[in-house]
């Protein structure tokens, strides 16, 4: 197929441009370079399959320009920053419902019949449902990160129904992994590089998380791209466990070889917005044959080896 893949230089991205490319699709990747590193994209770049555009989704005429002649859109870009959404509000909404509108709409213009959307587990809010199921209820939104989420599958089941293309929604965990710059396991390695002694961790450490590894995170995409065949098919994506921050801690201090003490914020939320207790029922996409090949201490751990291997990446 020909792919166009949006924050092709990103985390995700970056590792489902390999992917594709590996399995002999050509593959168009969009990305402005903001937060996502052209040297994730270093090898992909020599690919003979493989077109890089440097643009934002933000740029509807760049962007229309360049969907252009292919067949799937795999629509990643996005502002992640779910912590510091209070601090600046209209970021969630361009960056993520916004740019998911003109991405729509360049599918539409250009007669493009299938997009894949990464939106997130934080959409079900606190619910009551656990492990949560892809038809729980969806409770009060908690943070602008999710609810601006929450507006792009809105979207996109509306042109689904409206203009007759088909539609995959991936409702992530945490994703860890090779080329992982963000999050709890950054955000440790890179303390305790400043401090061995002392990790300081928001909230009382006692939050419930599920992780998933950003190889099984791509395999699910691409077994749901190739086995699902409903006009909306929306996946929940995680792995079958959870596990304490405070464990996740532990794990990562180990990695290192450190014994630190570790001190904490208090509360059972590390910042306005954090679900206190994320655990994601995945029984459709198994049914589809998907298995994650790692758990999360696997993930977790491999992700500290990859932060140690390229220390660049603090920078």
């Amino acid at each position: 197929m020909r792919a166009f893949v949006t924050g092709a230089a990103g985390f995700i991205g970056s590792n489902l441009v390999d992917r594709l490319l590996k399995g002999g699709h050509a593959v168009v990747g969009y990305d402005n370079l903001a937060t996502g590193r052209r040297e994730f994209i270093a090898k992909a770049l020599r690919h003979p399959n493989f077109k890089f555009i440097e643009g934002d989704v933000l740029d509807v005429t760049r962007l229309n320009e360049s969907v252009c002649g292919t067949e799937i859109v795999f629509h990643l870009a996005a502002n992640a920053d779910v912590r510091f959404g209070i601090e600046h509000p209209r970021k969630d909404l361009e960056q993520n419902t916004i740019a998911t509108f003109n991405v729509l709409e360049a599918i539409r213009i250009n007669g493009i019949k299938t997009i894949a959307f990464s939106s997130t587990g934080s959409v079900y809010g606190e619910t009551a449902v656990i492990p949560t199921p892809e038809d729980a209820p969806f409770p009060i939104q908690t943070s602008l990160y999710s609810a601006s989420k929450l507006a792009g599958e809105g979207l996109i089941a509306a042109y689904t129904e409206g203009f007759g293309i088909r539609s995959y929604i991936f409702r992530f965990v945490s994703i860890l992994g090779e080329r992982y710059t963000h999050g709890h396991v950054f955000d440790f390695v890179q303390k305790l590089a400043k401090d061995p002694s002392t990790l300081h961790i928001l909230g009382n450490g006692l939050q419930r998380k599920s992780y998933l590894h950003v190889a099984d995170c791509v395999d699910a995409m691409l077994t749901a791209v190739a086995c699902a065949d409903a006009k909306i098919n929306i996946f929940n994506l995680g792995t079958d466990e959870y596990c304490e921050v405070k464990d996740s801690a532990s794990w990562i201090a180990g990695r290192l070889g450190l014994d630190p003490r570790f001190t904490y914020t208090g509360g059972d939320r590390g910042w306005i917005g954090d679900n206190p207790f994320i655990f994601l029922d995945t029984n459709r996409i198994r049914a589809l044959g998907w298995r994650p090949k790692l758990g999360i201490r696997e993930s977790v751990e491999c992700t500290v080896d990859w932060l140690r291997a390229n220390e660049w990446v603090f920078s």
